[in-house]
């Protein structure tokens, strides 16, 4: 059984899909870094400095005693927080688009077979039986 698992292992299926698994997850975090530290702020300083986070509509405000602390916290729709969501879908999906896009343009283009000789239609296939059945 033990000899079943090491040969399992060592097939190049199981390391091909070790190594995409590890490299998606390295891809993703440079597609993340990218949108959350680059992208991000551009798209908030053109959107007049704002950060989508921090947008929300408060259902009840938060009740807070007479020495500070928070009795009873705020309840709000943080619909920032799925706006951020959104854009950053679109940036990464168009990041990824051209990655792919630019893999795709270094892939060697796939030569076609030559298509194979057309056979006889059924016409002369019969004519040639009949032409047999003659002799």
């Amino acid at each position: 059984m033990l000899k079943e698992f090491k040969d399992f292992i060592m097939t190049g299926n199981v390391i091909d899909l070790a190594v995409a698994v590890i490299l998606a997850g390295a891809v993703g975090l440079v597609v993340n870094g990218f949108v959350t530290d680059i992208m991000m702020p551009i798209v908030g300083h053109f959107a007049g400095g704002v950060d989508f986070a921090d947008m929300k509509v408060v259902l009840s405000e938060a009740v807070i005693a007479t020495d500070g602390t928070v009795t009873k916290p705020e309840n709000a729709i943080m619909y920032g927080k799925w706006v951020n969501a959104i854009i950053n879908l679109i940036i990464v999906g168009a990041v990824l688009f051209a990655i792919v896009k630019a893999y795709n343009k270094t892939k060697k283009p796939v030569e076609e077979a030559p298509a194979a000789p057309a056979g006889p239609t059924q016409e002369e296939l019969l004519m040639q039986i009949r032409d047999l059945l003659k002799k």
